[in-house]
């Protein structure tokens, strides 16, 4: 099979393929994403805004058409849908920007041995004075990105939390886990936020099967 296009809605249709060639691994999936995106604490809408966030964190593009048709079921609004991309999109630039306090330890020979401690992320407002401008603006972006709108403070933080366990950005990870239980989430809200993030990335991987079937099947 050849094709020039590497991505195709039709290609998609070959995924039950996956089932039959690692049938016991594919139906657990199978069982694992339907309960982490079923109402529980958070309702099956906010699950699915969160998953339009997360698929943009991955960047797969099926997952994003899959979870768009799902959240308009829920009656997801195009501004509520707009507004988790948004977050997806301030998280990803976030996690980039925290992870500099490492490359500023790493530059200076000044870490020990521990990569990470909380400790580190106070080198974050050093970069203030080495590209101002583009500090500022990432600032004031993230600001704008995470303000309450058609979303709540709530729900973007919720939202936050799922897609820095997609970036494995731990800086974030704590930064957004705190911002979430400041606006009244629960461990258990908070929990089925990080299933769907982890359903999403497992997601991702099986939905690009599809690539990999095609490639292999390629004359």
């Amino acid at each position: 099979m050849t094709n020039d296009t590497l991505y195709r809605k039709s290609y998609f249709s070959r995924l039950p393929e996956l089932g039959d060639l690692a049938p016991e691994a594919f139906k657990a999936f199978i069982e694992f994403d339907q309960k982490a995106m079923a109402r529980g604490k958070l309702s099956t809408k906010q699950k699915e805004i969160i998953a339009i966030a997360v698929a943009h964190t991955t960047g797969c593009p099926y997952c994003i058409e899959v979870h768009v048709n799902n959240a308009k079921k829920q009656d997801v609004t195009k501004e509520e849908m707009s507004e988790s991309i948004f977050v997806a999109a301030a998280l990803k630039a976030g996690s980039a920007a925290a992870h500099g306090v490492n490359a500023l330890n790493a530059y200076d020979n000044g870490a020990d041995k521990d990569l990470y401690q909380k400790q580190y992320f106070n080198r974050i407002k050093e970069f203030s004075e080495l590209s101002g401008d583009a500090f500022e603006g990432f600032v004031d972006f993230d600001k704008k990105a995470m303000k309450a709108g058609k979303l709540s403070a709530k729900e973007k933080e919720l939202t936050a939390v799922a897609v820095a366990h997609t970036t494995g950005c731990p800086y974030c990870i704590e930064i957004h886990t705190e911002g979430a239980k400041s606006q009244g989430a629960s461990k258990e809200e908070v929990a089925e936020s990080i299933f769907v993030a982890t359903a999403l990335k497992a997601g991702s991987a099986i939905a690009h099967s599809v690539n990999a079937l095609n490639a292999y099947d390629a004359e």
